[in-house]
């Protein structure tokens, strides 16, 4: 065991949250839990087909989050996407001498919170440590990291029967969340290798699962959840496209009963798509290995993904482990968090997507695939969600149902032929839930609904000479789209009479005992009157003309 002490940890950090600790020895006894493969059975995917069958895959991951701060874990340059290379720098991001690390502390909280909604267990002392290692993305020799004493272990993330098209319910386990800097980003054209420091210092959480996953499904369906929670939060955006949220995964397959096979990792996934997809690639490959050549042991190595073929590709070997030299770094104290401080976050997580989808399915019995759509509206607030209940007013179930189709198919439909951005302003809440009624109390008939949602949306279609007008109540929102009903202008008798002669199926159906074909007759007289009549009253004059035929 060796004890290194730390030096310098004399000025307070944080103001009641973080406290520095003064003169602590730090033991590096311990290196940093390695993603292993447990021996331990579980549910898994194994039946397949040909060659794959009886083989189980196994899966964990490692996945780096970009913090959503705006700025540098240990300075205060920005993390702006697609700026000039090299403009987001600061001097402690160059690695000049003399500078020193100043923690962000929303990067801390952000990072708890996010540990907190994963069910992790907070670490009452966690510590920073350095990564030494040289190569042109690392302008300091070493990244500041979390190795021997994390801020979080032991967490888990509900991966449900049906996501991502799954074929269980289970648990991912979190082994461990850690804060660490990001490095430069490096690219070498011909003989020569150009740097970036724009990206040397963003503040990342290495979120490091356990190896539960047992397909790529599974896998995908974890990075999905996790996107969705960390925009809940608004603790990281996931946006993996943009390298915001990068995956590194790592697999193995064994045959039921017998210990888990070597494992490769493959590095910088950047989609689920092609996450997936060097699952896929890497299962294959072992097999193929352990069934012809199964007195040659595997290979453990680190391994990309081409993403033109789909197939995976040797990068490094990894059976003689690096020696990154981990040491305490003695610029940066021990964060120490207040239990207090962390009742405080407990209280104030919201709602988590899953959970939502769960209680509009069971308390308005809507599909899961429409909550999910309103969710989809506004992944960081949830305005879809509450623009949804706030049509419903929480407990009329009545029309709970018929809010949700109006809402997820005619709303957003019309909205998606516009190319216009949703908006809870675009049709206020109480304005939808006033065409809803009406149309349910047949007040309006439902084509009129329709026209006046589409007249709605065209007035917000730029470009526009003014601004769009808002409406109080249904009644002036119809009459300036010119459907307003006004049964002082129109004749329903006369018009019913045209609809009667005009659909003599739907009258003879409704002479034979077909009661429900009154409402193509409506529609009719709806049609008739451009959508002027109410409802209710043309039923009662069709059912009094139909009686006296």
């Amino acid at each position: 065991m060796i004890i290194l002490p730390r030096w310098g940890l004399t000025r307070p950090i944080i103001n009641g949250i973080i406290s520095p600790k003064c003169n602590v020895r730090c033991y590096a006894s311990s290196s940093k839990a390695t993603l292993g493969h447990r021996e331990e059975e579980e549910e898994g995917e194994g039946e397949g087909e040909g060659e794959e069958k009886g083989w189980e895959t196994v899966v964990g991951l490692e996945i780096h989050a970009q913090l959503k701060t705006g700025r540098k874990l240990f300075s205060t340059a920005s993390t702006s996407y697609g700026e000039t290379p090299n403009t987001n720098v600061n001097l402690h991001d160059s690695a000049f001498p003399g500078t020193l690390p100043v923690l962000d502390l929303h990067a801390v909280r952000l990072s708890l919170i996010t540990a907190l909604a994963l069910k992790c267990q907070v670490n009452p002392r966690s510590t920073f440590d350095r990564k030494h290692y040289f190569y042109h993305d690392i302008p300091a020799s070493y990244q500041i990291t979390q190795h021997y004493n994390p801020l979080a272990r032991n967490g888990k993330l509900p991966i449900i029967k049906g996501d991502n098209n799954v074929k269980r319910s289970f648990d991912v386990g979190i082994h461990q969340l850690q804060i660490e800097q990001d490095t430069a980003k490096s690219q070498t054209v011909g003989e020569n290798v150009l740097v970036d420091l724009n990206r040397a210092g963003t503040g990342l959480m290495e979120i490091v699962t356990e190896p539960d996953m047992r397909s790529a499904e599974e896998a995908g369906a974890f990075v999905r959840k996790l996107q969705g929670l960390l925009r809940r939060l608004g603790s990281g955006d996931g946006d993996m496209e943009k390298g915001n949220l990068r995956v590194d995964v790592n697999v193995s397959v064994h045959r039921h009963g017998t210990p888990f096979g070597t494992r490769c990792e493959i590095k910088n996934i950047n989609s689920v798509r092609f996450l997936q997809a060097a699952i896929e690639s890497e299962k294959k490959r072992h097999i193929s290995h352990y069934l012809t050549s199964p007195s040659i042991p595997l290979k453990q190595e680190t391994r990309g993904l081409n993403e033109l073929t789909l197939q995976t590709f040797s990068l490094r070997s990894k059976e003689v482990a690096t020696d990154y030299r981990y040491m305490p770094d003695s610029n940066l104290p021990a964060i120490s968090v207040d239990p207090g401080y962390i009742d405080k976050l407990q209280d104030e997580l919201p709602e988590m997507p899953w959970d939502s989808v769960d209680r509009l399915m069971i308390l308005y019995g809507v599909s899961k695939r429409d909550v999910e759509t309103l969710i989809g509206l506004d992944e960081y607030h949830f305005l879809g969600i509450k623009y949804y209940e706030d049509v419903v007013k929480g407990d009329d179930k009545k029309i709970a149902k018929k809010a949700m189709n109006w809402i997820v198919h005619e709303l957003l439909g019309q909205i998606g032929k516009s190319g216009i951005t949703w908006s809870p302003t675009l049709i206020p809440a109480e304005l939808m839930r006033e065409l809803v009624i009406a149309v349910e109390i047949n007040k309006i008939t439902g084509t009129t609904g329709k026209s006046l949602i589409k007249h709605l949306i065209s007035m917000s279609i730029p470009p526009t000479t003014e601004s769009t007008p808002s409406f109080t109540t249904l009644e002036e929102a119809l009459e300036a789209a010119g459907l307003k009903i006004d049964d002082t202008v129109i004749d329903l008798e006369e018009l019913s009479r045209k609809a009667i002669s005009n659909q003599p199926k739907s009258v003879a159906d409704y002479k034979k005992g077909n009661e429900k074909v009154i409402m193509r007759l409506i529609g009719e007289v709806m049609k008739l009157s451009k959508g002027t009549a109410d409802a209710k009253k043309v039923k009662d004059v069709l059912v009094k003309l139909l009686n006296e035929i």
